[in-house]
């Protein structure tokens, strides 16, 4: 089928923190970094890491660089906006001078938050959607403890509003951390559950990255944060998918395969540095409202749906599932062919993890299925980040079908709903 739509020519862009290090044991060098940044830290991390060896170590190292340093474990699932806006308003007294985020990714996109709260008097809701955001904020040097989200080297921290029904994004080059410390020693002693769901996200990263639509882009002005597949992302999204599909069951398996820990945190950072720049698209735009209606893990409910949502876009991105066959040894005599092996090898492992089969399961019903739709569709930057135009048929096929696990089941795409979508 054709889509009517003329593909602009490729462009090329990353924006990513200026340092990177990564390997065993780089969660040393956190004290010095930090020290780099100015003699007052804030030290953001999970509540399980309070009176750990690992902590104990990054405030004796710092304190013997005579860096004062605050702790501040107050992370909550969610990030509900009330409580991240108590923890910026009561360390605005301590004025640091840069924030260390440890943990997984809702610690650092605190960290992120608390940065961009400490520089600005204004409300966080002041900043949301993209590019808001119109100043530097705090240096921030991440250090994740799972290999998932990418949010130690991404511009995006997401929240939990009430006043809306979906996880509320703050996008920004100013969020994108100073600097990113990757040590995959650290996750060692993550349990099965959360190794598949961040693992599950990761791959959806990339994947979601690579097959993300081509978009042409204005020089002269702005670009979005998120620029669509490009040249400089797609190889770092294909070596992502390299890794991470061969050894994320073995990290789910034996959380010690100490091998499959290192490729799972090396794949997980090059996803993140690819998506940072060219964005995700319609596993994670239907994640939103699913997730907030079943309180389940992001990862969880972007790797159910990923499958469903490459059985429905893949007309639209061919060439681009035939390299993820390649790269994964799975190609087949055609293209198409080779893209549905793609996603078949995909959809494999997520079952291999343990991951649900569909939204049924989870606790979705097809009373929801109108609302999903709707609130799906409002999340612009990744909806327009399709290769298929977006519409109310499109959405609701996908959502549909993955209710009852069915990927044979035919989408209707229908004509783009341009009004229902903004930003």
């Amino acid at each position: 089928m054709t889509t009517g739509i003329t593909q602009p020519t490729a462009i090329g862009v990353l924006r990513l923190p200026e340092r990177i290090l990564f390997g065993d044991g780089s969660f040393a060098s956190v004290s010095v970094e930090a020290s780099r940044l100015g003699r007052n830290v804030l030290l953001v991390c999970d509540p399980f890491l309070l009176n750990s060896p690992e902590l104990d170590a990054i405030l004796r190292d710092l304190a013997a660089l005579s860096v004062k340093v605050t702790v501040e474990s107050g992370v909550i699932p969610e990030l509900p906006l009330e409580h991240v806006q108590k923890l910026i308003d009561s360390h605005r007294h301590s004025v640091p001078d840069a924030v260390v985020a440890v943990g997984g990714g809702s610690a650092i996109d605190l960290g992120k938050l608390i940065a961009l709260g400490l520089s600005h008097n204004g409300a966080l809701n002041d900043w949301y959607g993209e590019n808001a955001i119109p100043f530097p904020v705090l240096p921030v040097v991440a250090v994740p403890t799972t290999a998932g989200t990418g949010s130690e080297v991404t511009g995006v921290a997401v929240l939990t509003d009430p006043g809306r029904d979906l996880k509320v994004g703050i996008s920004s080059p100013y969020l994108i951390p100073r600097v990113a410390i990757v040590d995959p020693l650290l996750a060692v002693g993550a349990p099965a559950s959360v190794t598949a769901a961040s693992g599950a996200d990761a791959l959806v990263h990339a994947v979601e990255a690579h097959t993300a639509a081509v978009r042409s882009s204005d020089w002269s002005a702005q670009l979005p944060v998120f620029v669509g597949q490009n040249l400089l992302s797609s190889p770092l999204a294909i070596e992502a998918i390299r890794l991470i599909v061969p050894n994320l069951p073995r990290a789910v398996r034996d959380g010690n395969d100490l091998d499959a820990r290192r490729a799972m945190a090396r794949g997980s950072l090059l996803a993140g540095m690819a998506f940072g720049s060219a964005g995700t698209h319609l596993s994670h735009a239907i994640q939103y409202p699913v997730g907030a209606l079943t309180h389940t893990p992001h990862g969880l409910g972007t790797g159910l749906l990923l499958p469903f949502v490459l059985d429905a876009v893949l007309p639209t991105c061919i060439p681009q599932l035939e390299q993820i066959a390649e790269v994964l040894d799975v190609r087949e005599s055609t293209a198409e062919a080779s893209a549905r092996a793609a996603i078949d090898t995909i959809a494999r492992v997520f079952s291999e993890i343990g991951l649900p089969a569909d939204l049924r399961s989870i606790g979705v019903d097809d009373k929801d299925v109108s609302r999903i739709v709707e609130l799906s569709l409002t999340v612009k930057r990744l909806v327009s980040n399709s290769t298929h135009p977006p519409t109310s048929e499109l959405i609701e096929g996908i959502v549909r079908a993955a209710l009852d696990g069915d990927r044979a089941r035919p989408v209707s795409y229908g004509t783009t709903d341009q009004n229902r979508i903004h930003a």
